[in-house]
């Protein structure tokens, strides 16, 4: 087990350094709804199936209600949505703890999927706050549906790649996925990878992965480029470009 040694010679080990820097899960005040927060007398539900998981948490009754009333409402953007997979999780570093109630919703339907995350004091804030999100990208993406021409038509790839392709180190965020499988490492060292995603790639245009990686909200997606046949990924750059990294 490594270890710090302080000037006075005392060492302290990083991994209980580690634990007491948590910050620490209140159940209660996590699904205790803020004042203002309306509850509708009778709840809608959703057509579509809506799954809840909880990384060490346990999601109330109480709470799978309001969501579902809340997706319920959000679906009208677009009734192809077959699920939705909402996923609750507590962050521990206590300099997030304004954040430290996670919330991530997916929707899955007949287009591209969209996703949305969003952190708060307790699970209803950051709920409010994913909604917002996952709202503006089905408009966007319903927008999206309706071609457009002339005028507002869409930047090309070409014009938004002109500036050449940046390196490496440029690229920061999260890989966007699709039929996701995940599982996390909840209690870890610091250095080591605490989450694993594996997903099916579908082969796509360099468009059409741009365009999902703006509905997913993340900095760059990794995707299959169906006119090479090769894993590439876009990213975003500075002044609204875009950049394409191609393995060889």
């Amino acid at each position: 087990m490594s270890s710090v040694i302080h000037r006075k010679g005392h060492r302290e080990s990083k991994v209980n350094r580690s634990r007491e820097a948590e910050h620490p899960f209140d159940a209660e005040a996590a699904f205790t709804r803020p004042p203002g927060t309306v509850v509708s007398a009778e709840p809608a539900e959703p057509e579509a199936a809506v799954n809840f998981s909880g990384r060490n948490v346990e999601i109330p009754d109480h709470y799978r209600v309001y969501v579902r009333d809340k997706l319920a409402r959000l679906e009208r953007l677009d009734p192809s949505i077959y699920r939705f997979d909402v996923q609750l999780f507590h962050e521990r570093n206590r300099r997030q703890s304004k954040a430290c109630q996670q919330v991530e919703i997916t929707a899955t339907g007949r287009g591209p999927v969209v996703r949305a995350q969003a952190g708060g004091e307790n699970f209803y804030a950051a709920l409010e706050l994913t909604l917002d999100k996952m709202e503006s990208r089905l408009r966007r993406a319903k927008t999206r549906r309706e071609i457009h021409y002339g005028l507002r038509t869409p930047t090309s790839v070409a014009e938004a790649t002109a500036n050449g392709v940046a390196s490496v180190n440029s690229v920061a965020g999260t890989v966007a996925d699709a039929d996701v499988d995940h599982y996390a490492v909840d209690d870890h060292e610091p250095g080591q990878v605490v989450r694993v995603k594996e997903h099916s790639a579908v082969p796509m245009t360099v468009d059409d992965a741009l365009y999902e990686m703006e509905l997913v909200g993340h900095d760059f997606f990794l995707f299959h480029d169906k006119e090479t046949d090769r894993p590439s990924v876009v990213y975003r750059r500075h002044a609204f470009d875009y950049g394409l990294l191609r393995l060889t």
